[in-house]
């Protein structure tokens, strides 16, 4: 564990991660070290402003779905992952409802298809 640090910059090429760049806000202490994913946390605050109300939130910022799927109040946007769940917030819940959403998008999509 890396206490009291933040990633600066993620390195990589085309396959993938290769390393983090990492400084220490006590120290100020620059350090790189190897790795070959990141997985990416919003804290207990979504970032949802940037959605300007294009979709329903909750009263916490999370954005709301129509019950167990991934379908948002606009129609052809789907929201997946932490951004939906105040519960439980994993990056392994993140990855099967990334998934959902996108048989979710393929259905929207299918349906335009045969209007």
């Amino acid at each position: 564990f890396l206490l009291d640090s933040v990633v600066t910059r993620i390195n990589g090429e085309d396959s993938g991660v290769t390393s983090l760049d990492v400084r220490n806000t006590a120290t100020d202490q620059q350090s790189t070290i190897p790795a070959n994913g990141v997985f990416v946390a919003i804290g207990f605050t979504p970032q949802t402003a940037f959605l300007n109300g294009q979709v329903d939130l909750d009263q916490d910022g999370y954005i709301l779905v129509e019950g167990g799927s991934t379908k948002t109040s606009t129609p052809g946007v789907f929201a997946a992952g932490d951004v939906t769940d105040k519960i439980y917030r994993q990056a392994i819940s993140a990855a099967g409802m990334g998934c959902r959403a996108a048989l979710d998008a393929q259905e929207y999509l299918t349906s335009l298809d045969n209007r």
